[in-house]
């Protein structure tokens, strides 16, 4: 039997964005948590690196809004990124307040103790960090916080599967009302209506057959906005990053960049460096230059692989401060603090996503989004490291505030009808769904990945077509579940990728295409794709304070 449950907030999603952002909204407001897995798997979790901020002395709010600007090469929008750097040190405040424990150095005074580290794009030292597991840090402290909350109401093994507007039931507003959700255990998909509707569902690097990502990124909710009517943007530019570990028993182990902010030297097999080849700060530049360099070098010489050795700095100071990193690496037989770790890059980062404003908004009222599924305008056409654990919790803050200031005169959403599920039957061919779910991931990332081509591109569409006939044919005829809903939704979010990235005749950040292989100075505004259920945000949406 299908359930109706409603809640004044409904978020999708339980990573930091997700999780800060139920902690900021306070008590008086009943908030229903909407995770895939468990509470804390995503991809907050295997976030290595740390959060960037301007806490030394010697930095200033002026280097690090510039350093974000270069390293997304002109298609930052500025006031967003100035908005998000501002408020960088109050959010850390925020976290050390709720409990997280980030790694202290008492003789860095200038940065109230705390280690800070380097990482490629920056000019300081702004990273803070809880060693090399600062993801597992915030998660771990928001989970246990959020858990304790008497107005949260959690849902764990759930998957969203379509967000419900009023006027798709003969409403006359094009309003965000929930979600029909499906319980992955039970196989049951009941209705979830709430007033405000936040996704926080991370980004769609498993559309690419190399990830640094978990099993969850399926990019679902920009799939299910981008349905509802909701615009989305720059979604050409997905951020591979240069080092995961190379290892048949190493699925998704990300070597983070911290490792080169310390001194790690990339390598090629024989012991040649190589990186001072391609950019003047060698393995400091950012993650597009360094992931094509070492693609280039791959391709060159017919490697597997590249080498990543920090093996020249102090053993005692590698164990101290990659303490992950060097227990898995062990694991495999590699011993870092003796030899180089073999390394290769994979889909890290979706810098595109659904458009909002600097209220998190979307373009459907009721709606927000937040974390790796929005597109904020902070990344450009390349994400600077460890300014993406930052734009979770500003926008999360902002869009807390934003919620507050409506609630009092936003109004309940009437009753929506239920799932139906009565013409549906049970999948007869299950290996059709893990065939094409392997299909697309292999040719995205054959013909849209790091270096791309307008024949690629071509054929990726024609078998981006193809693909969505069969999972429509699938989605209409049988009973959905979870492998089903991810591969509906990595087919939308592989051709809002190849859409993108036909659109911009230029190479520019993350996007490389061997057709234009410069930049070109017209090309400055982001690209934006339009959905055929897209409606104008109403003035009261724009206005409402």
């Amino acid at each position: 039997m299908s359930h109706i449950h409603r809640h004044d907030v409904l978020i999708i999603g339980s990573g930091a964005a997700g999780l800060s952002l139920a902690l900021r909204l306070g008590g008086e407001l009943s908030i229903g948590i909407i995770s895939k897995r468990e509470l804390r798997e995503g991809n907050t979790l295997y976030a290595q690196g740390g959060i960037s901020a301007v806490l030394d002395a010697a930095d200033s709010v002026e280097s690090h809004v510039q350093d974000t600007l270069d390293a997304g090469a002109g298609l930052c929008d500025a006031d967003r990124v100035r908005l998000v750097v501002e408020r960088g040190p109050e959010n850390i405040r925020w976290l050390l307040k709720e409990g997280v424990k980030f790694t202290r150095d008492e003789d860095a005074r200038a940065s109230d103790g705390y280690h800070l580290t380097r990482e490629g794009g920056h000019s300081h030292r702004r990273v803070v960090h809880a060693a090399d597991a600062t993801g597992r840090a915030v998660e771990d402290t928001l989970e246990g916080r959020i858990r304790v909350q008497p107005n949260v109401e959690l849902f764990e093994h759930h998957t969203a599967i379509d967000l419900i507007t009023a006027d798709r039931f003969g409403g006359e507003d094009h309003r965000c009302v929930g979600a029909y959700i499906l319980d992955s255990h039970s196989g049951e998909v009941s209705t979830y209506l709430a007033r405000f509707v936040v996704v926080a569902t991370g980004g769609a690097s498993k559309v690419y057959l190399y990830t640094s990502n978990p099993d969850v990124a399926t990019g679902d909710g920009i799939a299910m906005a981008w349905r509802a009517g909701s615009r989305v943007a720059n979604m050409e530019f997905i951020q591979f990053h240069p080092t995961c570990l190379y290892h048949p028993k190493a699925k998704s182990f990300l070597v983070t960049e911290a490792l080169r902010g310390e001194g790690a030297r990339l390598l090629l097999p024989n012991g040649d460096r190589f990186m001072p080849r391609f950019d003047p700060r060698a393995e400091l530049a950012p993650r597009d230059i360094v992931a094509r360099a070492i693609d280039h070098e791959m391709k060159r010489i017919g490697s597997k692989y590249v080498l990543l050795d920090i093996s020249h700095r102090e053993p005692d100071f590698i164990r101290e401060h990659f303490p992950t990193i060097h227990a898995r690496c062990l694991e495999l037989g590699i011993d870092m603090t003796r030899e180089p770790i073999p390394v290769v890059p994979a889909a890290h980062y979706t810098c595109g996503g659904i458009l909002t404003d600097a209220r998190a908004r979307t373009d459907i009222p009721g709606l927000y989004a937040v974390g790796e599924a929005a597109y904020t305008g902070l990344h450009g056409a390349n994400r600077m490291a460890s300014n993406s654990l930052l734009e979770c919790l500003v926008f999360a803050e902002l869009a807390a505030a934003d919620i507050l200031s409506l609630a009092p005169q936003w109004p309940t959403p009437s009753d929506i009808p239920p799932w139906d599920a009565s013409r549906v039957t049970e999948p007869d061919e299950e290996v059709v769904i893990s065939h094409n779910w392997e299909e697309l991931r292999r040719f995205m990332w054959d013909y849209v990945g790091i270096v791309r081509t307008n024949k690629r591109l071509q054929r990726a569409k024609r078998r981006i077509d193809l693909l969505r006939q069969e999972i429509i044919e699938n989605y209409s005829d049988f009973r959905v579940d979870n492998d089903l809903l991810e591969l509906r939704n990595l087919v939308e979010v592989a051709d809002l990728i190849v859409q993108s990235a036909q659109r911009r005749c230029e190479s520019r950040g993350l996007h490389y295409t061997l057709d234009f292989q410069q930049q070109d100075p017209e090309q400055l505004a982001p690209t934006i794709l339009i959905p055929h259920r897209y409606q104008p945000r109403p003035a009261r949406w724009n206005a409402a304070a």
